[in-house]
């Protein structure tokens, strides 16, 4: 799933927080066609924000930053002590239930997993609701009333329970029951699982939050169906993403794999935005497709798994001396969690620079797809003041947390 502005989200993360790799393949052509429009760039200053609203987005990303990374340190603190003290105590107690009790037991390891993961719901709730709700409604980002704030955070844990039971349990299956290459296995599967993901994401699951309906708008179908023509591009349909209910951000995304890849206009987009400037938006995403995004991520996808998987093997054989097979212990479950976590962390500056690359290429097949500057320029700079997003934040927040380039170089672009 590739959404033009990501906004980052207060989550719990079973495996991987990251959106499903598409696998979609398409005959494309790497250079743009003529532009759809000729529009010239004005001399103006790129930047239309006052100080005073740089100075509240400057703010907002140094509360947002915080919370993130105090999110992160509450994870591995939490997710340390839970590998390093309880998880081998805590799995003695469990086994002494008949019911629990065997060298790999799948209810053993379900009950672990339970348990660890409501403490990490409890322990992570407040900073959830401030990150996710105080601090936007502060800053005028949110409309969510605290009852639809709740019923959105237990969905959300709900949803990522069930994902964690799914995922964990295959894993154990597959270390359990394949032997010492059980991690080529497990990232396999992993891959197989973020298809399927991809898949059900605009249809299954986003639903679940937000109202999703198709767009009956000619205009904008036939834009984006000109857009696309020559590149190979097929979509589903264009639909209309109700964020309005939850926030007054802009967004819009090119989603699913398939027969449910579609374009979602995120409500607040489709009532603020011009025509040109939407399509400009939907340029965006094409260029994803038309750089072959995709399929580099795939092959990253695969590489980042495999690599992942074998650290957890090399850890599990220092953990679980006896190696491999039926003495893997079920205490094992925290540490594989605590080293996908560290692995994830030490990762995403890396993910990042590759993704601040592929939306700098995107950003440039859109001007040259469109030739509309002005609508490119006025598009981005309306998305910075509707999300409070700081146009220049320090270079190391960027180059440590940062998955888009920051709007005042995406704005520079155009003056080239």
């Amino acid at each position: 799933m590739q959404d033009w502005m990501r906004q980052e989200g207060d989550s719990y993360r079973p495996l991987s927080n990251h959106p499903p790799i598409s696998l979609a393949r398409f005959t494309v052509s790497e250079q743009p066609s003529e532009p759809i429009s000729s529009a010239k760039l004005p001399e103006a200053d790129p930047s239309e924000m006052t100080p005073g609203e740089q100075a509240e987005a400057r703010r907002y990303g140094r509360i947002s930053l915080t919370c993130s990374l105090a999110d992160s340190a509450l994870d591995l603190a939490y997710l340390g002590v839970m590998t390093f003290v309880v998880a081998t105590p805590l799995d003695k107690w469990l086994a002494e239930f008949p019911f629990l009790s065997g060298p790999c037991s799948y209810l053993r390891l379900i009950a672990l997993l339970l348990i660890v993961f409501t403490f990490h719901v409890m322990v992570s709730a407040p900073l959830s609701f401030f990150s996710g709700f105080v601090v936007e409604h502060w800053f005028g980002l949110s409309r969510q009333t605290r009852l639809r704030w709740l019923r959105n955070w237990s969905l959300n844990n709900g949803l990522a329970l069930a994902f964690s039971l799914i995922l964990f349990v295959g894993l154990f299956a597959i270390i359990w029951n394949t032997g010492p290459y059980w991690w080529l296995v497990a990232a396999g599967a992993f891959f197989v699982v973020n298809v399927i993901l991809g898949q059900a994401a605009p249809v299954l699951i986003m639903p679940l939050f937000q109202k999703i309906e198709r767009l009956d708008d000619r205009e904008i179908e036939s834009r984006m169906a000109r857009l696309a023509e020559g590149t190979g591009l097929t979509i589903e349909g264009v639909y209309r993403l109700g964020l309005s209910a939850d926030t007054s951000k802009a967004n819009a995304m090119l989603a699913g794999l398939g027969p449910t890849r579609r374009v979602l206009m995120g409500d607040t987009l489709l009532d603020q935005f011009s025509l040109d400037e939407i399509e400009v938006i939907f340029a965006h995403e094409i260029g994803h497709h038309v750089h072959r995004h995709i399929s580099k991520m795939i092959a990253a996808g695969i590489l980042w798994s495999l690599l992942g998987f074998w650290i957890c093997n090399w850890l599990i054989q220092w953990w679980a001396v006896g190696g491999f097979g039926p003495q893997v212990p079920t205490s094992a479950l925290p540490l594989v969690m605590f080293t996908l976590l560290v692995f994830r962390l030490v990762l995403e500056p890396v993910q990042n620079f590759m993704s601040r690359h592929y939306e700098r290429q995107s950003d440039q097949y859109a001007l040259a797809r469109t030739g509309d500057r002005i609508a490119y320029r006025s598009a981005f700079t309306k998305l910075a003041k509707l999300n409070k997003a700081d146009t220049d934040p320090n270079p190391v927040e960027v180059f440590l947390f940062h998955s888009h380039p920051p709007i005042g170089q995406r704005l520079a672009i155009a003056a080239k």
